[in-house]
């Protein structure tokens, strides 16, 4: 589909993906709801047995090459509807594992395609958060989290299916253990008569969350166009997802 930047199509039953002729990618991996209960506020909640999807290396033929040498990596993930118990249906929270070949903990380029989401991220998982950002964002709409950040992905229209595709670091890797030793990030969305509250979690010290809306990443030369048709018309644009380092002085006091 154009709208995705390459030929691919979605599925929620049963939950994965399809790929055009000139598109390649794996089976997707489904996360189940025994998977992720050490991320959530109520670990013994009710929810969809299959939470989410996710296809991580879907690219076309032709860019295969390209993206090994950029050390890029294109994924794609599609949540079930739901909620689980009091919370909307969400990834677990983590921290990107060090790259070796970059010594850095990379980014990631977000890019909604179905449905509306939250992308929550705080500058650290220690007691001390640092500052904490929840991202709403539409379709079309892009959201960068920034190297070291914990994050998370969060539905934020429980009556449908959240769909999006992402940049990330080929050497891709996800820490769970400080954000499981916290019992989950520093803010927990819940759900209450169709909307996202928040509540502070009690294992970080207080703070203050604050709910923006995308901005645009000009620094970093980001369009509106679907971020894999962006890569197709210059495969150098993303190069800082792979070589944080080469947009360092822009990820000094980063705002989302």
């Amino acid at each position: 589909m154009t709208d995705y930047g390459l030929d691919m199509s979605v599925h929620q039953q049963p939950l994965g993906f399809s790929y055009g002729n000139d598109v390649i990618g794996p089976m997707p991996e489904i996360r189940t709801l025994d998977q992720i209960r050490g991320s959530l506020r109520d670990p013994d909640c009710d929810g969809p047995e299959q939470v989410y999807a996710i296809a991580m290396d879907v690219a076309r033929l032709q860019d295969r090459e390209e993206l090994q040498k950029r050390m890029l990596l294109f994924g794609v993930v599609t949540y079930a509807a739901g909620q689980l118990g009091d919370e909307p249906i969400r990834s677990q929270g983590h921290v990107h594992r060090i790259s070796q070949h970059s010594g850095w903990s990379p980014p990631e380029l977000y890019e909604i395609w179905q449905g509306k989401a939250i992308i929550y991220m705080q500058e650290f998982v220690e007691d001390e958060p640092g500052r904490c950002f929840a991202v709403l964002a539409g379709p079309g709409e892009k959201v960068l989290v920034p190297p070291g950040w914990g994050h998370a992905t969060i539905s934020a229209s429980p009556d449908e299916a959240l769909t999006f595709g992402a940049w990330c670091d080929r050497e891709y890797g996800f820490e769970y253990e400080a954000v499981r030793a916290h019992k989950g990030l520093a803010w927990y969305p819940l759900v209450q008569n169709n909307n996202i509250i928040w509540q502070h979690n009690s294992h970080y010290l207080p703070g203050r969350l604050q709910v923006v809306t995308p901005r645009k990443y000009t620094e970093f030369g980001i369009t509106d166009e679907p971020v894999y048709q962006q890569f197709i018309n210059d495969p150098a644009r993303f190069q800082f997802i792979s070589k944080p380092e080469k947009a360092a002085a822009s990820w000094l006091n980063f705002h989302p």
